[in-house]
């Protein structure tokens, strides 16, 4: 592992003596070192190793442990891949295992073996690099789970990862997010990835009147009430063996919250007028904008129905928070448009920045029903701001929505070359040599700058 641009083994040891024996005997590796916890915060930020040994025993307690174990919790909130190795005193195997428990990767008694512990530092490399290559393909390959969504986001590219890793599970899983992000087709990918032999079948709580939505949930049997004329399988049953999604769960009738939490315990119903109980096999997934926690208390919402609906809870991000979404999916939609109507359109400059900066308070639905407008309303081939209605951001309105400066130089540059990547790669919708051209720089340099930061570039699923 002596290549010169992996990254560097952090050794960190107080004794100055043994600091310097483990990196003579581990000489073969590119190293660097740190006596106290905060010289090897230092280093650890401004070299980004991928394996750590260190002592938990650090000034200014070195006979106790509190500082290592400081030290260890910080290491891995910045990088929670980085491989750790303890090297601990032979009476401190509690300490080491506790380490290991907080994610440490291995632990040595001292004294150690040198060849053992350059063996497993090998290996620390390896599943380093291999978890690296693992991620970065997982970028570059689209999933059932990201059908239907386009974005480049890091935080929506992560949910989409939360969705596939509960999709096997029978959970219960709340999606809450503003009016218009995304949060039906979230609960389509996660339908998708469950690989349910059933429907998916939504149901929108707040669309349907109070009297009519038990009957539409639930079902009735024939002659249940005046106008039954036969037996009616509600949302739930059709719903068997597959997913069913209610949309707008804080507008349920409290009545209803009281039935349906019965369902979720018992997994079966009764239809209106019906005397039988029929189980029902069904994946739940609920999604809401309201504040159900407020709700609880103003007694509107029941407590214990939102405990089993939030087993597993999804924070969707509003579309100005996405870095790079709108204008990316502007392009999306106006290529749809452009071709239902045959036309040939694209966005002037100005149109473009009126996207970025448009703070977007309806989110993707509002910027679907701009972009729309606008393809037909566009008199040439050139679909400008006044075709869109916006209106570009004053600065004044921009200087308010400045975020608290980020003190690490690492990670504002690499916020910042993001930025202006996602944003080159927006504007030429995905073109890479186009990119290239506005950045300045070659296509390889594109290339490593994209894998580097981990922008999906080759991601654009409709």
């Amino acid at each position: 592992m002596s290549d010169s641009e992996s990254p560097p083994l952090l050794i960190v040891e107080d004794d100055l003596g043994l600091q310097k024996q483990i990196k003579w005997s581990l000489d073969r590796f590119e190293s660097v070192t740190a006596a106290d916890r905060e010289s090897a915060l230092l280093a650890f930020r401004r070299h980004r190793p991928a394996v750590v040994t260190m002592d938990l025993g650090l000034p200014p307690d070195p006979d106790g442990t509190a500082e290592g174990f400081r030290l260890l919790g910080q290491m891995l909130e910045l990088d929670a891949d980085v491989k750790v190795i303890v090297l601990t005193g032979q009476n401190d195997r509690a300490n080491a295992l506790r380490a290991v428990g907080m994610g440490a990767y291995d632990f040595f008694a001292k004294p150690f073996e040198p060849e053992l512990l350059a063996l497993t530092i090998d290996r620390a490399y390896r599943l380093f690099e291999l978890q690296s290559e693992n991620r970065r393909l997982q970028a570059q390959q689209p999933t059932g789970t990201l059908a239907g969504l386009i974005t480049r986001d890091p935080e929506m590219l992560r949910i989409c990862r939360v969705i596939e890793r509960v999709a096997s599970s029978d959970a219960t899983v709340m999606l809450l997010g503003e009016s218009g992000t995304g949060k039906e087709v979230l609960a389509q990918g996660l339908h998708q990835a469950s690989k349910r032999s059933g429907k998916f079948v939504a149901i929108n709580c707040a669309a349907i009147p109070e009297a009519l939505l038990e009957s539409e949930l639930f079902g009735y049997e024939k002659g249940a009430f005046t106008g039954a004329a036969k037996t009616t399988v509600g949302k739930i049953e059709t719903a068997h063996g597959g997913t069913l999604m209610l949309d707008e769960i804080g507008d349920l009738p409290h009545p209803l919250q009281a039935k349906l939490l019965r369902f979720l315990q018992e997994r079966k119903i009764e239809r209106i007028g019906g005397r039988q109980e029929i189980p029902v096999d069904v994946r739940v997934v609920c999604a809401t904008h309201q504040n159900l926690q407020e709700l609880i208390k103003q007694q509107r919402f029941r407590e214990d129905l939102y405990y089993r609906l939030a087993e597993i809870v999804v924070n969707i991000p509003s579309l100005r928070d996405r870095q790079g979404d709108a204008l990316l999916l502007a392009q999306a939609f106006m290529r749809r448009f452009a071709l239902e109507q045959r036309r040939n359109l694209a966005f002037a400059d100005e149109a473009m920045t009126a996207i970025e900066r448009h703070t977007w308070p309806g989110n993707v639905r509002e910027l679907l029903n701009s972009i729309k407008r606008a393809a037909i309303m566009a008199d040439g081939a050139r679909v400008g701001v006044e075709d869109l209605g916006l209106a570009a951001k004053s600065d004044d309105e921009a200087s308010d929505c400045a975020a608290e400066p980020v003190l690490d130089l690492r990670q504002a540059r690499e916020a910042a070359e993001r930025q202006v990547v996602l944003a080159a790669l927006a504007r030429s919708a995905g073109n890479m040599a186009r990119t290239a051209e506005m950045l300045g720089v070659s296509r390889p340099t594109l290339y490593d700058l994209v894998s580097r930061l981990g922008i999906r570039h080759n991601l654009v699923i409709e």
